[in-house]
């Protein structure tokens, strides 16, 4: 899989702000703190996960869209500090979706074809009796048997400390999206920030 099947609109923020905040502990006149990038950060960042010498890290904001699975999705919600601005919605548009651009090669194409039907047949139905009782239970039905493998697109917003903890824990997962992912990262600004590799 690709970095732009995954990654999109990135932008970084603070970078300065940050290095200059990592020479506090150490700085009695904070108007000659210089904001560059110098031994001392690299040394602070390539520190232990969660040993918190790296906490300068959480102020290098970035924000991106993120396009994953079903399945990836639910492996990226357990890192606290990746955090959703807005999101695709199946809840509200799973019987709109072009369903051929939607699911990864992955997804048996029966399974697409059974999504198609159900999609077909509750839109029809939808269009002949918009009050009709069953609409509920088709939508449900709909929502309910998509497959892992149908991706969804979210605006979101980390840190390089984050990044630096999701980057450990996924560069050598089996799935296509995070090897993407990891990818991606080592395109940032000091990406050896996050990877604890120097350039």
């Amino acid at each position: 899989m690709k970095i732009e099947e995954v990654i999109s609109n990135v932008d970084v923020y603070g970078f300065e702000n940050a290095l200059k905040g990592a020479r506090y502990s150490m700085a009695t006149d904070l108007d000659k703190v210089k904001d560059d990038l110098g031994e001392t950060q690299i040394r602070l960042a390539q520190a232990p996960l969660g040993s918190g010498h790296d906490n300068f890290l959480n102020g290098i904001i970035v924000q991106f869209d993120l396009t994953f699975t079903n399945k990836a999705w639910v492996e990226a919600e357990r890192y606290h500090f990746l955090d959703f601005i807005s999101s695709q919605s199946t809840m509200h548009r799973m019987a709109r979706f072009d369903l051929d651009k939607s699911y990864i090669e992955y997804v048996d194409p029966r399974i697409v074809a059974i999504m198609k039907e159900k999609v077909e047949t509750y839109n029809k139905l939808l269009k002949e009796d918009k009050d009709n009782p069953r609409l509920k239970t088709m939508y449900l039905e709909l929502l309910y048997s998509n497959p892992a493998g149908f991706k969804i697109t979210a605006k979101m917003t980390t840190n390089y400390r984050q990044l630096k903890t999701i980057y450990a824990q996924r560069r050598h997962h089996r799935l296509p999206e995070w090897q993407a992912f990891c990818d991606w990262v080592l395109t940032l600004p000091h990406s050896e920030l996050i990877t604890t590799v120097k350039e």
